[in-house]
C-alpha cells in the first residue's frame, strides 16, 4: 500500500541520483536509461501515482478538465524537488514557464497517449523554457518535478483578449 510518506521515499530513490545535475537531454537520457518505462522504478511509480489518484490524495483538484496537486512541497529532503501530478485526457493545460527547469515523467493510461508528443518516459524541459503541457491520444499521469517547486503560469493571448474585453466593458459601464 502506498502512502503519501512512503511516496516521499520513492521519490527519493529518483531524487538523489540526479542531485545537482544540469536538466537537460543528457539527463533525460540518463532517467530513461536508469528508471524508464520497463524498469522496476518506473512500475513503482506509476503504480503508486494510480493509487494515489484512486485513493484521492493525487490529483485531488480539478480545474479545466485536468485534475492536478501538488503531492511533495519542495523538500531538501527531495533534493529541493517539488512534485505534482496531474490526470489529462487528450487536452493542453494552462501555459506556463520553468525557471530552473521541469522534469516530466510520463505514464499513458491509454496506450496512444503523448504528453507534449512523447510516449512513456522521461521528458526534462531545461531552465527558462516555457510550454502548454498537452496530452494528446488518450489519458496519461504526468509527474513533475520542479527545482525549488519554481512554475510561473503565464497569461495567453486569448487571456490577455478577455482581460482587455472585461476591462472595456467595465470602462464602458463606468461612462454611462
Amino acid at each position: 500500500m502506498t502512502t503519501p510518506a512512503s511516496f516521499h521515499h520513492l521519490m527519493r530513490r529518483i531524487t538523489a541520483p540526479i542531485a545537482g545535475l544540469p536538466l537537460d537531454a543528457a539527463l533525460q537520457e540518463r532517467l530513461n536509461r536508469q528508471a524508464g518505462p520497463g524498469s522496476a522504478l518506473y512500475h513503482d511509480v506509476f503504480a503508486a501515482c494510480r493509487q494515489g489518484v484512486a485513493e484521492g490524495w493525487m490529483c485531488a483538484r480539478e480545474g479545466g478538465g485536468i485534475r492536478y496537486g501538488r503531492v511533495i512541497k519542495a523538500d531538501e529532503g527531495l533534493d529541493g524537488f517539488s512534485v505534482d501530478v496531474v490526470d489529462m485526457n487528450s487536452l493542453a493545460g494552462p501555459h506556463h514557464a520553468h525557471p530552473r527547469g521541469e522534469i516530466d515523467l510520463i505514464m499513458p493510461l491509454d496506450d496512444a497517449a503523448r504528453f507534449d508528443g512523447h510516449g512513456a518516459g522521461w521528458l526534462v524541459y531545461g531552465p527558462d523554457t516555457a510550454h502548454s503541457p498537452t496530452v494528446t491520444g488518450g489519458q496519461a499521469l504526468v509527474l513533475y518535478l520542479l527545482p525549488e517547486g519554481a512554475i510561473e503560469f503565464t497569461r495567453t493571448e486569448s487571456m490577455r483578449t478577455e482581460s482587455m474585453r472585461t476591462e472595456s466593458t467595465r470602462t464602458d459601464s463606468i461612462r454611462t
